[in-house]
């Protein structure tokens, strides 16, 4: 029974021995046909190894008994008077050259196992990391929504109170934190989007109009868009918000914040562009990874925990679209590339609202 299964395991080594053996059997009969019977045995070697890969030691030990068995019958004939003249020589050349391709293949597959380790690795830290942050910020849900209350309560029964207002803001902060924590752990999931029919002029111009009470700025919206689109409107609004939250956080009063769209090439680009302090050379690289931050000496009101920008790249690309960021002499522009068809012209006016871009 043990045999029976062994020979299942290892039939094409079985099957190439007898091949091998046939062949130099017809060597050690017919001297004048050693020639073909030489090459099939080495060519036969190469193709079994690649099917199999064979350990180092075990490589070893087929190649020193071919070589001897091969040399033995070469010599053989020689000594009954065929000629030997490039067949002794033939044969460390070609075991040469199979060494070669052990050691090339050895080292291929060396490479293979440490990447697939490597990936596996990565893939299992970023699941750790996907349920740290559903976890954590599920239990920190539940205390701010407690202290939340209770300090409206407070402020209800107390005429002038700004400490609590100042607690109410910083509850309100923790909040947004834990939402995006919440969107970031969501975002490698199947399910984060939920596709509909977004009227994308009108949404842009609510984001907009909402925004631009929001804080100081000179607002300006520049739309050459029109049309109804697929998309996740909650997390688009999301996206929109934290560019634009950015925005405010790095400028000053009546420096312009501009929100603009068109439509070209098949997708829509939506720009935040503003006049702000910029974006370090250093960090455009890595400005959209989990936790990056463009200046990390800057102070917490410009601060954050770099969640902002990573949540619009990864609403992007579950869109199947990108991310860009480009700086100027003063200020910065961050666009979000949406693809919705080939067949979108290169500017869909808004006396067509309604139609749906494929």
């Amino acid at each position: 029974m043990r045999a029976t299964a062994w020979l299942r395991r290892n039939r094409v080594e079985v099957l190439w021995a007898a091949f091998a053996l046939a062949n130099l059997a017809v060597m050690f009969v017919w001297p004048a046909w050693t020639r073909l019977p030489f090459y099939l045995i080495w060519i036969s070697l190469a193709v079994v190894y690649g099917l199999r890969l064979w350990s180092v030691a075990a490589t070893s030990i087929v190649l020193l008994g071919i070589s001897t068995a091969v040399i033995g019958v070469v010599l053989m004939d020689g000594f009954s008077g065929s000629e030997l003249s490039g067949k002794l020589v033939a044969v460390p050349f070609l075991a040469a050259m199979f060494a070669t391709m052990v050691w090339h293949a050895q080292r291929r597959t060396a490479a293979l196992r440490e990447a697939e380790t490597m990936a596996e690795a990565r893939s299992t830290l970023l699941e750790r990391q996907r349920r740290f942050l559903q976890d954590a910020s599920h239990e920190l849900r539940t205390p701010v929504t407690i202290a939340r209350g209770h300090l409206e309560l407070l402020r209800r029964e107390t005429s002038d109170a700004p400490e609590l207002e100042v607690a109410l803001d910083e509850l309100s902060r923790i909040e947004r934190i834990i939402d995006r924590l919440l969107l970031l752990a969501q975002a490698e999931q199947p399910q984060f989007l939920g596709f509909g029919n977004v009227n994308i002029d009108s949404f842009l111009e609510d984001v907009f109009f909402r925004w631009s009470e929001v804080a100081p700025r000179a607002w300006r919206l520049d739309l050459d868009v029109a049309g109804v689109i697929r998309a996740d409107e909650e997390a688009l609004r999301s996206a929109l918000d934290a560019l634009l939250e950015n925005a405010v956080k790095y400028t000053e009063p009546h420096d312009v914040i501009e929100l603009r769209a068109w439509a070209a090439g098949g997708e829509i680009v939506i720009e935040v562009a503003d006049e702000g302090c910029g974006v370090p050379l250093e960090a455009l690289d890595h400005i959209f990874d989990r936790f990056a931050r463009a200046d990390g000496g800057r102070t917490r009101a410009h601060g954050g925990v770099g969640l902002g920008l990573s949540i619009v790249d990864a609403i992007a690309k579950a869109h199947d679209g990108r991310c860009s960021v480009e700086r100027r002499e003063q200020g910065t522009i961050f666009a979000l590339h949406l693809p919705v068809g080939s067949g979108l012209r290169g500017v869909e006016r808004r006396a067509e609202r309604g139609d749906v871009i494929a």
